[in-house]
Protein backbone atom coordinates (compact mmCIF):
# COMPACT_ATOMS: atom_id res chain seq x y z
CA UNK A 1 0.00 0.00 0.00
CA UNK A 2 1.32 3.45 -0.93
CA UNK A 3 1.25 6.15 1.72
CA UNK A 4 2.83 9.58 1.93
CA UNK A 5 6.24 9.35 3.57
CA UNK A 6 5.39 12.12 6.06
CA UNK A 7 1.61 12.64 5.92
CA UNK A 8 1.63 14.92 8.96
CA UNK A 9 3.06 17.81 6.91
CA UNK A 10 -0.24 18.13 5.02
CA UNK A 11 -3.40 19.37 6.67
CA UNK A 12 -6.83 19.71 5.13
CA UNK A 13 -8.91 22.86 4.95
CA UNK A 14 -11.25 21.23 7.48
CA UNK A 15 -8.33 20.73 9.88
CA UNK A 16 -7.40 24.40 9.54
CA UNK A 17 -11.00 25.43 10.08
CA UNK A 18 -11.09 23.42 13.30
CA UNK A 19 -7.86 25.04 14.58
CA UNK A 20 -8.56 28.70 13.84
CA UNK A 21 -8.56 29.54 17.54
CA UNK A 22 -5.75 27.23 18.59
CA UNK A 23 -3.07 29.44 20.22
CA UNK A 24 -0.35 26.98 19.23
CA UNK A 25 -1.24 27.08 15.52
CA UNK A 26 -0.05 30.00 13.41
CA UNK A 27 -1.58 30.35 9.96
CA UNK A 28 0.34 32.21 7.27
CA UNK A 29 -0.79 33.07 3.74
CA UNK A 30 2.11 33.54 1.32
CA UNK A 31 1.45 35.09 -2.09
CA UNK A 32 3.52 36.64 -4.85
CA UNK A 33 1.78 39.83 -3.78
CA UNK A 34 -0.79 40.45 -1.05
CA UNK A 35 -3.76 41.69 -3.09
CA UNK A 36 -5.57 38.40 -2.66
CA UNK A 37 -4.89 38.36 1.06
CA UNK A 38 -6.19 41.91 1.39
CA UNK A 39 -9.41 40.95 -0.42
CA UNK A 40 -10.09 38.12 2.02
CA UNK A 41 -8.16 35.39 3.82
CA UNK A 42 -8.44 32.57 6.34
CA UNK A 43 -9.48 34.10 9.68
CA UNK A 44 -6.44 34.77 11.82
CA UNK A 45 -3.98 34.28 8.98
CA UNK A 46 -1.01 36.62 8.66
CA UNK A 47 -0.06 37.67 5.12
CA UNK A 48 3.52 37.42 3.85
CA UNK A 49 4.64 38.91 0.56
CA UNK A 50 7.01 36.49 -1.17
CA UNK A 51 8.85 39.20 -3.07
CA UNK A 52 9.41 41.71 -0.28
CA UNK A 53 9.39 39.68 2.94
CA UNK A 54 10.81 36.26 2.15
CA UNK A 55 13.85 37.41 0.21
CA UNK A 56 16.86 39.58 0.91
CA UNK A 57 16.11 43.00 -0.59
CA UNK A 58 19.77 44.00 -0.96
CA UNK A 59 21.34 40.94 -2.56
CA UNK A 60 19.67 38.15 -4.46
CA UNK A 61 19.44 35.64 -1.67
CA UNK A 62 17.15 34.12 0.90
CA UNK A 63 16.65 35.91 4.19
CA UNK A 64 19.67 35.67 6.43
CA UNK A 65 19.22 34.22 9.89
CA UNK A 66 18.55 37.58 11.57
CA UNK A 67 16.04 38.59 8.90
CA UNK A 68 14.27 35.26 9.23
CA UNK A 69 14.13 35.55 13.00
CA UNK A 70 12.70 39.06 12.70
CA UNK A 71 10.01 37.86 10.26
CA UNK A 72 8.98 35.03 12.57
CA UNK A 73 9.06 37.29 15.63
CA UNK A 74 6.83 39.90 13.99
CA UNK A 75 4.30 37.15 13.26
CA UNK A 76 4.31 36.12 16.93
CA UNK A 77 5.65 32.67 16.10
CA UNK A 78 7.47 30.68 18.76
CA UNK A 79 9.78 27.76 18.13
CA UNK A 80 7.26 25.20 19.38
CA UNK A 81 4.32 26.53 17.35
CA UNK A 82 2.73 24.63 14.50
CA UNK A 83 3.03 26.85 11.42
CA UNK A 84 0.48 26.19 8.67
CA UNK A 85 1.24 27.77 5.30
CA UNK A 86 -1.02 28.26 2.30
CA UNK A 87 -1.17 30.58 -0.66
CA UNK A 88 -1.99 31.28 -4.26
CA UNK A 89 -0.83 29.42 -7.39
CA UNK A 90 -1.47 25.99 -5.89
CA UNK A 91 0.81 26.73 -2.94
CA UNK A 92 3.93 27.58 -4.97
CA UNK A 93 4.97 30.35 -2.63
CA UNK A 94 3.70 28.56 0.46
CA UNK A 95 5.95 25.64 -0.49
CA UNK A 96 8.85 28.09 -0.83
CA UNK A 97 8.00 29.34 2.67
CA UNK A 98 7.93 25.75 3.93
CA UNK A 99 11.38 25.19 2.44
CA UNK A 100 12.70 28.40 4.00
CA UNK A 101 11.36 27.48 7.45
CA UNK A 102 13.03 24.10 7.15
CA UNK A 103 16.32 25.69 6.04
CA UNK A 104 16.26 27.49 9.40
CA UNK A 105 15.13 24.45 11.31
CA UNK A 106 11.55 25.16 12.37
CA UNK A 107 10.26 21.82 13.62
CA UNK A 108 6.53 21.79 12.89
CA UNK A 109 5.63 23.24 9.50
CA UNK A 110 2.65 22.13 7.41
CA UNK A 111 0.95 22.99 4.14
CA UNK A 112 -2.80 23.42 3.82
CA UNK A 113 -3.54 20.99 1.02
CA UNK A 114 -5.09 22.77 -1.97
CA UNK A 115 -4.05 26.23 -0.86
CA UNK A 116 -6.00 29.43 -1.12
CA UNK A 117 -8.18 28.33 -4.03
CA UNK A 118 -9.50 25.26 -2.25
CA UNK A 119 -10.48 27.35 0.77
CA UNK A 120 -12.22 29.88 -1.50
CA UNK A 121 -14.16 27.14 -3.29
CA UNK A 122 -15.64 25.61 -0.15
CA UNK A 123 -18.93 27.20 0.84
CA UNK A 124 -18.57 26.42 4.55
CA UNK A 125 -15.24 28.26 4.83
CA UNK A 126 -15.41 31.94 5.74
CA UNK A 127 -13.08 34.76 4.80
CA UNK A 128 -12.11 37.92 6.61
CA UNK A 129 -10.33 41.14 5.78
CA UNK A 130 -9.30 41.65 9.40
CA UNK A 131 -5.54 41.76 9.78
CA UNK A 132 -4.32 40.18 13.02
CA UNK A 133 -1.90 42.05 15.26
CA UNK A 134 -0.03 39.30 17.11
CA UNK A 135 2.09 39.91 20.15
CA UNK A 136 5.68 39.79 18.84
CA UNK A 137 7.81 36.90 20.00
CA UNK A 138 11.56 36.61 20.40
CA UNK A 139 12.05 33.87 17.83
CA UNK A 140 15.43 32.21 17.50
CA UNK A 141 16.20 29.79 14.69
CA UNK A 142 17.19 26.43 16.11
CA UNK A 143 19.60 25.13 13.49
CA UNK A 144 20.54 25.96 9.91
CA UNK A 145 20.07 23.28 7.26
CA UNK A 146 22.05 24.46 4.23
CA UNK A 147 21.91 20.92 2.85
CA UNK A 148 18.37 21.65 1.68
CA UNK A 149 19.64 24.30 -0.72
CA UNK A 150 21.63 23.77 -3.93
CA UNK A 151 24.01 26.46 -5.13
CA UNK A 152 25.12 26.87 -8.73
CA UNK A 153 28.53 25.25 -8.27
CA UNK A 154 26.87 22.06 -7.07
CA UNK A 155 24.42 22.17 -9.97
CA UNK A 156 27.23 22.56 -12.50
CA UNK A 157 29.10 19.61 -11.00
CA UNK A 158 25.96 17.47 -10.94
CA UNK A 159 25.36 18.26 -14.61
CA UNK A 160 28.96 17.58 -15.69
CA UNK A 161 29.44 14.42 -13.68
CA UNK A 162 25.84 13.15 -13.89
CA UNK A 163 26.33 12.52 -10.19
CA UNK A 164 22.88 13.69 -9.13
CA UNK A 165 19.44 13.70 -10.69
CA UNK A 166 18.32 17.08 -12.01
CA UNK A 167 14.57 17.72 -11.99
CA UNK A 168 13.27 20.56 -14.19
CA UNK A 169 9.74 21.36 -13.03
CA UNK A 170 8.98 24.15 -15.53
CA UNK A 171 6.55 23.89 -18.43
CA UNK A 172 7.56 21.88 -21.52
CA UNK A 173 7.92 25.10 -23.54
CA UNK A 174 10.37 26.48 -20.99
CA UNK A 175 12.29 23.22 -20.91
CA UNK A 176 12.69 23.05 -24.69
CA UNK A 177 13.69 26.71 -24.94
CA UNK A 178 10.62 27.77 -26.90
CA UNK A 179 9.96 30.39 -24.22
CA UNK A 180 12.21 31.74 -21.49
CA UNK A 181 9.41 32.59 -19.06
CA UNK A 182 5.67 32.02 -18.89
CA UNK A 183 3.48 34.83 -20.29
CA UNK A 184 3.31 37.84 -17.98
CA UNK A 185 6.30 36.81 -15.88
CA UNK A 186 8.96 39.50 -15.62
CA UNK A 187 11.89 37.50 -14.26
CA UNK A 188 13.81 36.21 -17.24
CA UNK A 189 17.18 35.04 -18.55
CA UNK A 190 19.38 35.62 -21.58
CA UNK A 191 18.82 32.14 -22.99
CA UNK A 192 16.14 29.51 -23.02
CA UNK A 193 16.62 25.79 -22.58
CA UNK A 194 17.49 23.52 -19.70
CA UNK A 195 20.44 22.27 -17.67
CA UNK A 196 22.19 19.39 -19.45
CA UNK A 197 21.06 16.08 -18.03
CA UNK A 198 17.87 17.42 -16.50
CA UNK A 199 14.63 15.50 -16.75
CA UNK A 200 11.36 17.36 -17.32
CA UNK A 201 8.51 16.72 -14.87
CA UNK A 202 6.32 19.84 -14.76
CA UNK A 203 5.26 20.70 -11.21
CA UNK A 204 1.54 20.62 -12.08
CA UNK A 205 1.60 16.90 -12.76
CA UNK A 206 1.74 16.37 -8.99
CA UNK A 207 -1.61 18.04 -8.23
CA UNK A 208 -5.23 17.16 -8.81
CA UNK A 209 -7.76 19.49 -10.40
CA UNK A 210 -8.63 21.07 -7.05
CA UNK A 211 -4.97 21.86 -6.33
CA UNK A 212 -4.47 19.12 -3.73
CA UNK A 213 -1.58 16.71 -4.07
CA UNK A 214 -2.27 13.48 -5.92
CA UNK A 215 -2.26 10.24 -3.92
CA UNK A 216 1.07 8.64 -3.10
CA UNK A 217 0.51 5.80 -5.55
CA UNK A 218 0.09 8.22 -8.46
CA UNK A 219 3.12 10.28 -7.43
CA UNK A 220 5.20 7.11 -7.15
CA UNK A 221 4.15 6.08 -10.65
CA UNK A 222 4.98 9.49 -12.14
CA UNK A 223 8.35 10.21 -10.55
CA UNK A 224 9.77 6.78 -9.84
CA UNK A 225 8.19 4.30 -12.25
CA UNK A 226 7.78 6.51 -15.32
CA UNK A 227 10.58 9.05 -14.95
CA UNK A 228 13.02 6.82 -13.11
CA UNK A 229 13.95 9.04 -10.20
CA UNK A 230 15.59 7.04 -7.43
CA UNK A 231 14.60 8.00 -3.86
CA UNK A 232 18.09 7.01 -2.69
CA UNK A 233 19.93 9.12 -5.31
CA UNK A 234 20.72 12.79 -4.60
CA UNK A 235 18.31 15.02 -6.51
CA UNK A 236 18.19 18.74 -7.27
CA UNK A 237 14.95 20.43 -8.33
CA UNK A 238 14.86 23.74 -10.19
CA UNK A 239 12.45 26.00 -12.08
CA UNK A 240 12.78 29.67 -13.00
CA UNK A 241 12.87 31.53 -9.69
CA UNK A 242 12.72 28.72 -7.14
CA UNK A 243 9.07 28.66 -6.15
CA UNK A 244 7.72 25.91 -8.41
CA UNK A 245 10.77 23.81 -7.60
CA UNK A 246 9.98 24.25 -3.89
CA UNK A 247 6.62 22.65 -4.62
CA UNK A 248 8.25 19.64 -6.32
CA UNK A 249 10.96 19.52 -3.64
CA UNK A 250 8.16 19.14 -1.10
CA UNK A 251 6.64 16.29 -3.14
CA UNK A 252 9.90 14.38 -3.40
CA UNK A 253 11.12 14.90 0.14
CA UNK A 254 7.96 14.74 2.23
CA UNK A 255 5.42 12.83 0.16
CA UNK A 256 7.72 10.33 -1.59
CA UNK A 257 10.44 10.19 1.05
CA UNK A 258 13.53 10.92 -1.04
CA UNK A 259 16.67 10.72 1.09
CA UNK A 260 18.55 13.70 -0.37
CA UNK A 261 16.72 16.34 -2.38
CA UNK A 262 17.62 20.02 -2.66
CA UNK A 263 15.94 23.10 -4.05
CA UNK A 264 18.05 25.17 -6.45
CA UNK A 265 16.39 28.50 -5.77
CA UNK A 266 18.68 30.38 -8.16
CA UNK A 267 17.06 28.26 -10.88
CA UNK A 268 16.93 29.30 -14.52
CA UNK A 269 17.14 33.05 -13.92
CA UNK A 270 20.60 32.39 -12.51
CA UNK A 271 21.73 29.51 -14.70
CA UNK A 272 20.40 30.98 -17.94
CA UNK A 273 22.31 34.23 -17.34
CA UNK A 274 25.72 32.69 -16.62
CA UNK A 275 28.52 33.15 -19.11
CA UNK A 276 30.25 30.05 -20.38
CA UNK A 277 27.95 27.35 -19.02
CA UNK A 278 26.32 24.76 -21.27
CA UNK A 279 22.62 24.45 -21.92
CA UNK A 280 20.47 21.97 -23.80
CA UNK A 281 17.58 22.68 -26.14
CA UNK A 282 14.86 20.45 -27.49
CA UNK A 283 12.22 18.05 -26.33
CA UNK A 284 12.29 16.29 -22.95
CA UNK A 285 14.37 13.14 -22.92
CA UNK A 286 12.52 9.88 -22.61
CA UNK A 287 15.33 8.12 -20.80
CA UNK A 288 15.26 7.58 -17.07
CA UNK A 289 16.96 9.97 -14.68
CA UNK A 290 19.08 7.29 -13.05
Amino acid sequence: MFEYAQPEVLVSTDWVNQHLNDPKVRIIEIDVDTKGYEAGHVPGAIGWNWQTQLQNQISRDILDRSGFEALMSQAGIRDDDTVVLYGDNNNWFAAYGFWLLKVYGHRDVRLMNGGRNKWLNEEDKRLTTDVPAPQPSAYKASQDHPELRARVAEVLEASRQRSKSLLDVRSPDEFTGKVIAPPGMSETAQRGGHIPGAVSVPWAIAVAQDGTFKPAKELHKIYIEEKGFDPARPTIAYCRIGERSSHSWFVLRYLLGFDDVKNYDGSWTEYGNLIGVPIELGAPRLVKAS
